[in-house]
């Protein structure tokens, strides 16, 4: 039995589920330089409900003004997602996320020494008191509440498993855990998840940062120690060097992990291209997931294999994430890619000889170029070969090209 297998059995026989909930509308939008216009967080909020969003984390009502009419819209909008509003650990903000209708709030409050020291500048206890009569107020409210303990992955850990036990006896239904700063990694993340929930008992948020590259493995380090929800971004959004990214995480569940998910995957390029022109963040060629050249096959042994069976390079079809495979054509092509994309594309069928031929043209002038050719440059390559043949233009079914 693999890992894998073993921990989707360890799923469903706990009867767990693994719930996504988005803050794109929230920690995606602290990222420095980007602002959302209303308009474009209500539709972001449709397309999340679209792909079938656990929980979005809408924005932070006690900013008053437009934020709050904002989160107010979403709310009224009717979407399945639960909407959840962000909040200090401080009574006043929970009243005006009650006042946008919100359905359930996230608490936040540091829980490592260097925060309470100098950003809080309080004590341990003052934490405690202040996360507890917050939570119990809006539980009171009958909101579901998550605690976010920020910076947990600098906490001490006896006192971040009080602030645990302490928020669950004042009626929370989960703890975020938060990786503020990016600084956990897979093993020591699965450690942390694994006391916790040993020790309190009590639903695990993951919300990690990228400062290290590792936010969406952590995430599912966590998910693996028994962590049910995980906070995510569209394209990775967020501060610094963004947060766990959406498509990343839900990808890697179902097919890392194979855990049965839900989510409709097929929309992911569509919102990715949404998202990055609002937030004014290009979306990277290279981006796991969605980017363009994720199904984009340019070496020979690569496009042999593909043409063959996608399942050679390819984990998943690129339709199931909104995206196309595209055999691309320039220096590190084979002949194989040269015969498919001339008799698919252009409805020309070359010999191998021709092949071959039309190959080493197409390399020398990818060279020069440096780059992959366009379809006119292929075409014009064929030209030229077909006029040094004394072929007058057409190919070798008799058909003119042009």
């Amino acid at each position: 039995m693999t890992w894998n297998t073993m921990n989707r059995d360890w799923f469903l026989e706990q009867g767990s589920k693994v719930y996504m909930v988005d803050t794109t509308l929230r920690d995606g939008e602290q990222t420095a330089g980007v602002v959302f216009a209303n308009e474009e967080k209500l539709r972001i909020a449709r397309y999340l409900d679209s792909i079938g969003i656990d929980q979005i984390e809408a924005g932070i009502p006690v900013m008053g003004g437009g934020e709050k009419e904002c989160i107010k819209q979403i709310v009224q909008m009717g979407l399945k997602s639960s909407i959840m509003a962000w909040n200090r650990a401080a009574i006043g903000d929970v009243k005006e996320s009650i006042d946008c209708g919100v359905d359930a709030v996230a608490i936040s409050i540091s829980t490592s020494d260097i925060h309470i020291e100098h950003k809080l500048k309080t004590s341990r206890n003052d934490v405690l008191n202040r996360m507890s009569d917050t939570v119990k107020f809006a539980k009171d409210k009958g909101l579901y509440v998550s605690v976010n303990a920020e910076d947990a992955s600098r906490s001490d850990v006896e006192f971040l498993t009080e602030f645990a036990l302490v928020a669950k006896h004042a009626g929370a239904n989960r703890l975020r855990f938060c990786d503020t700063v990016g600084t956990l990694n897979p093993l020591t993340t699965y450690r942390y998840i694994k006391t916790l929930i040993d020790a309190v008992g009590i639903n695990i948020e993951m919300h990690t940062h990228n400062d290290f590259g590792m936010a969406t493995a952590n995430s599912l380090a966590g998910v693996y120690a028994g962590a049910n929800y995980v906070g995510v971004t569209i394209n990775g959004l967020g501060e610094r060097a963004g947060n766990s990214c959406l498509q990343e995480v839900i990808m890697g569940m179902k097919y890392l992990m194979n855990l049965d998910l839900h989510y409709d995957t097929s929309l992911f390029r569509e919102v990715a291209e949404y998202v990055a022109r609002a937030s004014g963040r290009k979306l990277p060629a290279s981006k796991p997931i969605v980017g363009s050249n994720i199904f984009a096959h340019e070496s020979g042994v690569h496009g042999d294999g593909v043409l063959k069976n996608p399942l050679t390079y390819e984990v998943f079809t690129p339709e199931e994430v909104g995206l196309e495979r595209q055999i691309v054509i320039g220096k590190h092509s084979g002949t194989a890619a040269v015969r498919s994309k001339f008799l698919n594309e252009y409805q020309i069928e070359l010999d191998d000889e021709e092949a071959q031929d039309i190959l080493a043209r197409i390399r020398a002038a990818s060279i020069n170029l440096k780059r992959s050719l366009f379809d006119k440059e292929l075409i014009y390559i064929y030209e030229e070969f077909l006029r040094e043949r004394g072929k007058n233009g057409q190919n070798n079914s008799g058909k003119n090209i042009i």
